[in-house]
């Protein structure tokens, strides 16, 4: 009944060595939120759109620094304001149509012209003017001012011929899903033949004909699973072969001592946050909208709340220890961008600090013992958000809760779907929630996200500061290197101060493979990176069947990069693939409670990536 019910869960019986090699990973977290490039927001749906998808430049393994892809090579002109990229050939879509500059120009076209295509690609082309592809091999940007986030263009390309036949006001409802038994055209090393928005299992089938080679495996199958447990069984019991995102570092420990299983917390270039409302407005009005508390709209008082978090506790308690306390929105693994605050300015756990603040501010205590707004008037209760799909989220809202009490200020927490919540912020009806960030090797995109213009899109916090969003418009255009990274540390220093978000952890992310039946996973970034979820879709296509694996040496570039996953005994390796509906009543469950596992993210995401 249940097949027949939800058909996408009895994709195939047991493959073996003999037939199909079939790559199965347990996900973990939010879900699929769009196959469209153009709509999706959610880590996976990144992850989806690589394996369909190429891009004109890729990411290194080692530092996620521009490398040849779709782009064989690039110029710039002196002054910054003309780009030429030359276009390899032989590059052939999924339904044998060739790949040309034109497929190029259109996708970055519909970014620079379309309204909906804006919303998550414009600020990698912020000051393009003009693109054109005057031959088959060639597309020319045109530049107002320079860009200093060029070449790089994490842009999915899509093919002209099939997405000129979807309109501007039609885009909102395209699904780019599989549709009559084909899959979706694209040019990437996989083709995805069965899947949709919000579902539970995800079928991809190599693309023999990718430019790069084809992958060394048939067939990828994603299923997302409720929690770690369910997941972290169906490894062991050898249903699925990777689970990605295990939110315990502790399961993960456990893991690295079963036989013919690898695991480890590989180093994330992410954070997590508490973010506050910072005042939500119609943006078209710019009258206020939704319910914050008037005492979340003033940085004065958000900033004292920063020592109101004891984060150490909060790495060892929340996290097991694995992450390092948090302070700026761009990660400490980004040296050249990364501000640290100095001794004098930088938040800690200090009870009386955050007391004396608040009165400074206005925010005293009355008789009774809790804290008044400056004209008197009570504060109330303020309402923490919580994802009751993230462990994480609602210990790390339950230890605040408890500061907060302890300062006077009474707090209750409420709990929603990932996708729920992202309702609730886009409507601004929050006062601070938790959720994270995967930020981009360049860290304009994350910078992006905190300016004004941002607001009803990619903000979550309504954050809107003049000062910030003239310096991100300055480091936007800023070639010289030096200056560049001085103006960027500037904006942190801003955020820091004005306090939109409280910066808690930069975490890890757990990761396991039955390494008995696939090995050759290089880490990114290299050393000490994660194996999936990367910038790019490097180990897809390099990983191998256990029983082929030899030294690895095809995919660490003859040790050029290290720490590959190495084949290992234990398990059964005799069957490489397995039966989808196995610990299919997990995920059918799951999605007949109507858990959605949706997050309002750009992860990648890597980011965006949580």
């Amino acid at each position: 009944m249940l097949a027949s019910a939800l058909p996408g869960l009895a994709l195939a019986g047991p493959a073996t060595a003999k037939n199909k090699v079939v790559f199965s990973v347990a996900m973990l977290g939010e879900g699929v939120d769009s196959l469209n490039p153009f709509l999706g927001v959610q880590a996976p749906s990144y992850e989806m759109w690589g394996l369909t998808y190429d891009y004109l430049v890729g990411y290194s393994m080692t530092d996620m620094s521009p490398v040849p892809a779709l782009a064989t090579k690039w110029t710039t002109s002196a002054d910054g304001k003309t780009w030429t990229f030359t276009v390899r050939t032989g590059v052939k879509f999924s339904d044998g149509v060739p790949l040309t500059a034109r497929d190029v120009a259109y996708t970055f076209n519909r970014v620079l012209h379309g309204k909906v295509e804006q919303a998550s690609w414009i600020s990698y082309l912020n000051g393009v003017t003009k693109i054109t592809a005057p031959n088959a091999t060639t597309v020319v940007m045109t530049l107002k001012q320079p860009s200093a986030t060029l070449p790089l263009l994490p842009i999915p390309i899509v093919p002209e011929h099939v997405w000129t036949h979807v309109s501007e006001s039609d885009i909102k409802g395209y699904t780019a899903e599989p549709t009559g038994g084909k899959p979706v055209v694209g040019e990437g090393p996989f083709r995805l033949v069965q899947g949709t928005a919000n579902g539970s299992t995800f079928k991809f089938e190599v693309n023999p004909d990718y430019w790069a080679g084809p992958a060394h495996i048939d067939e990828v199958i994603f299923q997302f699973y409720k929690n770690d447990d369910s997941a972290i069984q169906a490894l062991i019991k050898g249903d699925v072969d990777f689970v990605e995102n295990i939110t315990s570092p502790l399961a993960v420990k456990k893991l690295q001592g079963d036989a013919g299983i690898t695991a480890h917390n590989g180093n994330s270039p992410g954070f997590e946050e508490i973010a506050f409302n910072t005042g939500s407005v119609d943006t078209e009005t710019g009258k206020p909208i939704g319910n914050p508390n008037p005492a979340v709209l003033d940085p004065k008082f958000r900033h004292a709340l920063g020592y109101a978090l004891n984060l150490q506790q909060v790495v060892q308690k929340v996290y097991q220890g694995a992450g390092l306390p948090g302070t700026t929105i761009i990660p400490p693994s980004y040296k050249k961008y990364h501000w640290e605050p100095p001794a004098g300015e930088k938040m800690t756990f200090d009870l009386a600090e955050a007391g004396r603040l608040l009165d400074a501010a206005g925010y005293k205590k009355g008789s009774d013992g809790l804290r008044t707004m400056p004209d008197g008037k009570p504060i109330g209760t303020l309402q923490l958000d919580a994802r009751s799909d993230s462990p994480t989220s609602l210990n790390t809202m339950n230890y605040f809760k408890s500061w907060l009490g302890q300062l006077g200020i009474q707090s209750q927490i409420s709990t929603y779907s990932s996708s729920q919540l992202t309702g609730v912020i886009l409507k601004g009806n929050f006062d601070a929630f938790q959720w994270g960030w995967f930020v981009e090797p360049d860290p304009d995109s994350m910078l992006s996200y905190m300016t004004c213009g941002q607001r009803g899109g990619w903000s979550d916090s309504w954050y809107c500061n003049p000062q910030y969003d003239k310096l991100y418009q300055d480091q936007h255009v800023q070639i010289d290197q030096a200056k560049r990274e001085a103006e960027v540390k500037k904006m942190q220093q801003i955020l820091y101060q004005d306090s939109p978000y409280l910066v808690t952890a930069y975490d890890t992310t757990g990761e396991a493979v039955r390494s008995d039946r696939f090995a050759c996973f290089v880490p990114q970034p290299n050393p000490g990176g994660v194996w999936l979820e990367q910038y790019g879709v490097y180990n897809y296509t390099h990983m191998k069947p256990a029983s082929q694996a030899g030294n690895c040496e095809s995919a660490t570039g003859s040790g050029q990069l290290t720490g590959a996953v190495a084949a290992t005994e234990g398990g059964s390796s005799t069957s490489i693939g397995m039966p989808v509906i196995v610990g299919g009543a997990v995920v059918v469950a799951a999605l007949l409670a109507g858990l959605g596992v949706m997050a309002m993210r750009r992860r990648a995401a890597v980011g965006d990536r949580e």
